[in-house]
């Protein structure tokens, strides 16, 4: 009954001010709606009731403004990208085709397989670091404790093109003066440190302080208790930092335009010549193209980095799940 209530006053106020369309229609449908059950909860319980209820709606109404563009654009990619979709893209690369051919044409494999190894490198870069960062915070506590936590967070805000142009000043130019996939994984890895580190400090934190007592009184040095009980018991958490790590940077594109060269050929050595990559091919797509066919690609490419995204952070939930259950 209030609901029906609450949309014949919203149809009143949008006659008398003028209001119009679903945005206007909708927000006074929710400000109508919240005083309505105030007002109810304030006559029919007490004023503690009628607060709760305001703080409710809106905080019901933050999650609904969270949700609609994730719906918006997971809606939009896969409604516009299941057309460029084929099976040849995966098993072809784009180094005897333009965006502009038909979509049957070329493929994005070249993309897949750099992505891969750029990724693969910054994962073989950062992990250990990563890691060796939060075993100092949570198990050392040394003096450093505190700037090298505070660089850890300023790193997480670092906007990820800084990240290219330090690779592309402090390597590139003066060192080995070409673009390569392992230039890409350098800068890649500068972005992944502070989500791996950040992720693996919560997660050693979470390791009961009895099992580093236990390790320690059975003998065991300060590292044999980190190396044989803490990391063994944290195998879980570092495995979703890992995979939260990859999801970070996987969609990165500003850093690769930089440095990795964006080849439209296969190429499976990082130190050698230009590589493609996902992002890379996406923003390719859409900045040369023009036609229907290079939209169709650009879309199925964000298609395939949305999958990837998900299953990454699907895999980190299930693994997450498994280590609470």
């Amino acid at each position: 009954m209030l609901i029906f209530a609450a949309i014949l006053i919203s149809f009143i106020v949008i006659k008398l001010t003028g209001l119009d369309g679903k945005l206007g229609f909708l927000s006074t449908l929710f400000i109508v709606s919240t005083l309505l059950i105030f007002i109810q909860q304030w006559r029919l319980r007490d004023k503690a009731a009628a607060k709760d209820s305001l703080l409710s709606s809106f905080a019901l109404l933050g999650m609904i403004m969270t949700v609609i563009p994730i719906v918006s654009i997971v809606y939009t990619v896969v409604i516009k990208g299941y057309k460029g979709i084929h099976f040849g893209m995966f098993i072809n690369d784009m180094s005897l085709n333009s965006v502009n051919d038909p979509i049957k044409d070329g493929g994005l494999l070249h993309a897949l397989v750099g992505t891969i190894i750029m990724v693969g490198g910054a994962l073989v870069i950062s992990f250990p670091i990563g890691v060796l960062t939060a075993l100092y915070l949570t198990e050392i506590r040394g003096k450093l404790s505190r700037p090298i936590k505070f660089l850890v967070q300023a790193m997480s805000g670092v906007p990820s093109i800084v990240a290219g142009l330090f690779i592309l000043s402090s390597l590139v130019y003066p060192v080995t003066k070409s673009l390569s996939g392992m230039m890409g994984s350098f800068a890649l890895s500068i972005l992944m440190i502070p989500t791996i580190a950040r992720t693996s400090e919560e997660m050693l934190r979470l390791i009961p302080q009895e099992l580093r007592e236990a390790g320690v009184a059975l003998g065991g040095t300060q590292w044999r208790t980190v190396a044989g009980v803490i990391l063994p018991a944290a195998r879980s958490g570092l495995v979703t930092a890992i995979i939260l790590g990859m999801a970070r940077i996987i969609g990165e594109t500003a850093p690769l335009l930089l440095v990795s060269g964006g080849g439209d050929s296969l190429n499976f050595n990082p130190t050698s010549g230009a590589m493609g990559s996902l992002p890379y091919y996406i923003w390719k797509s859409f900045l040369t193209g023009g036609t229907e066919e290079a939209f169709a690609r650009a879309w199925g490419g964000l298609l395939v980095l949305l999958a990837f995204i998900f299953i990454l952070f699907g895999l980190a939930r299930f693994i997450s799940g498994r280590k609470g259950n």
